[in-house]
């Protein structure tokens, strides 16, 4: 089993950054890849960014140039850190993780970026 907790969303103007956090715990060496998706109200969840455990990334295009993810092994902890903030990032984002074939999800911290 794994636990991811997820920290840092919040409400904030457009054109501003923030910087969301997510830590595994329990059986965290057997995480591969982690990563964020996020879900706009209405909406299908979506791939934003992921990163596998050697720190290759993929990101949506709607969100390159502007999402950093990052991922520190020795502290179970991915970063993702979002740059001009626009009202259609929106969303609830969820941290997600791979053990194996199985992917666990993290709570859902809520971004709001207002106009």
């Amino acid at each position: 089993q794994v636990q991811l907790v997820e920290s840092g969303g919040g409400l904030l103007q457009a054109g501003g950054s923030l910087r969301l956090s997510c830590v595994a715990s329990g059986n965290i060496f057997a995480i591969n890849d982690m990563g964020y998706y996020r879900q706009a109200s209405g909406q299908q969840r979506e791939l934003v960014a992921g990163i596998t455990r050697g720190g290759s990334t993929n990101y949506a295009d709607s969100v390159k140039g502007r999402f950093t993810i990052s991922r520190d092994n020795a502290k179970n902890t991915v970063y993702l850190q979002m740059n001009s903030l626009k009202p259609e990032d929106t969303a609830v984002y969820y941290c997600y993780a791979y053990s194996g074939s199985r992917r666990y999800w993290g709570q859902g911290t809520q971004v709001t970026v207002s106009s």
